[in-house]
């Protein structure tokens, strides 16, 4: 199953204008107030006070709270994606998919550490048409990374599918690690995006073809530990 990609407007070719740089300006503010305090402990005027930006001035741009929540997630979303497409195309090979995936999301997460913050703590804020069209967003996201995996599985099966992990646990598990970087990651002290993203990578790989040194070790450990527990277990018993 060929991964599909959801396609985004193309503005690259638009000029940037003096409104746009505004509401990019906004929305970064926005961004770190909501991290700080979360989406119900903040307010407009918070967001005055950081922005330096009158109410009247921010509600030019925003009519509410909700609609920069939205606007947030959206801009999120959509860089990923836009990146994500550009960097996949001309490459057929499986895991080089895969590990770019991984790579796409680790690099904007490390250096939007508030964004994906505001991402993953605010998911389920937005419930009218706002959540209905970043849930459909999502989705796609979802998918494209399950396209991703299955594609690998296809082309690389080791074990029978019965010992494998399913897809969409396979899945999930790779979101978690990818997800939560921006609470434990020291940009000062810990790994890059680059070496990050392949180390994610390798982990993912080599437990998805369930084929790892450590697994193969433990299989044939575990016999052994049970004939001993077997023996320890007669010798009591004849001596009771």
């Amino acid at each position: 199953m060929a991964a599909t990609l959801v396609q985004s407007p193309d503005t690259s070719s638009a000029p940037e204008t003096r409104f746009d740089r505004r509401l990019s300006e906004i929305l970064d503010f926005a961004t770190e107030i909501f991290a700080e305090k979360g989406y119900e402990g903040a307010s407009m005027r918070d967001l005055s006070r950081l922005s330096g930006i009158s109410l009247a001035g921010l509600y030019y741009y925003f009519d509410s709270k909700e609609k920069l929540l939205y606007s947030i997630q959206k801009h999120t979303f959509t860089t990923i994606l836009d990146r994500l497409r550009e960097r996949l195309s001309g490459e057929h090979d499986p895991e080089q998919r895969l590990r770019i995936f991984v790579h796409n999301h680790v690099e904007y997460a490390l250096a939007r550490y508030h964004a994906m913050k505001v991402l993953s703590h605010e998911d389920d804020v937005l419930k009218n048409g706002y959540g209905t069209e970043l849930a459909v967003i999502k989705r796609h996201y979802y998918r494209i990374c399950m396209g991703l995996v299955e594609d690998l599985e296809h082309n690389r099966r080791v074990y029978p599918k019965q010992q494998r992990a399913s897809t969409r646990t396979a899945v999930m598990s790779l979101f978690g690690a990818m997800n939560w970087l921006y609470t434990w990651h020291n940009p000062e002290s810990d790994l890059d995006a680059e070496t990050l993203s392949r180390q994610i990578s390798d982990l993912f790989l080599r437990g998805l073809s369930g084929g790892t040194k450590f697994g193969r070790v433990a299989e044939r450990a575990l016999p052994a530990r049970k004939a001993r527990r077997s023996a320890r277990e007669i010798s009591r018993s004849a001596h009771e």
